[in-house]
């Protein structure tokens, strides 16, 4: 439910009515138009009309203000209505630090998030700093030296060992041939311009990701720190290398 269509309507109240009518079976209603708490009144009025229609509202949202405290006041208004079943929803450029901070006020009775312009942009580092440099060419390894852009020569593999409790403990970066304990992470997908292998499913998708996430060290999950130690070798193969161009 957007904004622009509760605006489009002549009341308030005709948007919760029209909006629910066409999604009988999902009805989140945006309340925070014009006044949060104004608009969770007029929930709790309209929803014994809508019940006599077989319609039952799921929930509210919210998307600006403090978050926290209109939580804490509509959660009043719906409970003192009889609506203690509807969820509130709060969404509005949220980000893992805001969401961090609004799950640790637990009295914040907020039941789900959504999450939208955050989740395709980084605010906090909108880019990600990397370049292709050739490594490799008519078989022979190259590399850049200048100052402070330097590379590693050769084609590469990268090896990820894992602690006893399955996270990642450290990658190891040596060439191409050079067998290392740990799981190797980089396999080809094209050659000659054409596709190795077909697109992964998306169910093929989704467990590779679970299984990734579950391999993160606490250190990388905490929001608490900037400082995210990581172990990364270099291996001797690969250093003598670049020692001998």
């Amino acid at each position: 439910m957007a904004h622009s269509f509760v605006e489009a309507c002549n009341s308030e109240e005709e948007a919760f009515l029209s909006f629910a009518r066409a999604n009988r079976d999902n009805v989140v209603l945006l309340i925070d138009t014009y006044d949060t708490e104004a608009g969770a009144a007029k929930v709790v009025k309209l929803a014994p009309k809508l019940a006599s229609e077989g319609i039952t509202i799921r929930a509210v949202r919210l998307d600006s203000g403090d978050l926290a405290e209109h939580a804490r006041r509509v959660r009043q208004i719906l409970d003192a209505g009889g609506l203690g079943d509807v969820q509130i929803v709060a969404s509005g450029n949220l980000d893992e630090y805001e969401l961090h901070r609004l799950v640790q006020q637990k009295c914040a009775p907020i039941d789900s998030f959504g999450v939208g312009t955050r989740v395709l942009t980084s605010a906090d580092v909108p880019y990600l700093d990397c370049v292709y440099k050739l490594q490799e060419y008519a078989g022979q390894p190259r590399f850049k030296r200048s100052e402070g852009k330097a590379t590693w020569p050769g084609r590469k593999q990268v090896y990820r060992s894992l602690d006893v409790r399955g996270r990642m403990a450290g990658d190891a970066v040596t060439l191409e041939g050079d067998i290392r304990p740990g799981e190797p992470l980089l396999e080809a997908v094209m050659q000659n311009g054409h596709r190795l292998a077909g697109p992964s499913s998306l169910s093929e998708i989704r467990t590779r990701i679970a299984t990734q996430l579950a391999q993160l060290p606490e250190a990388l999950l905490s929001l608490e720190t900037s400082e995210r130690p990581y172990g990364v070798l270099i291996a001797e193969p690969l250093q003598k290398l670049t020692k001998g161009l």
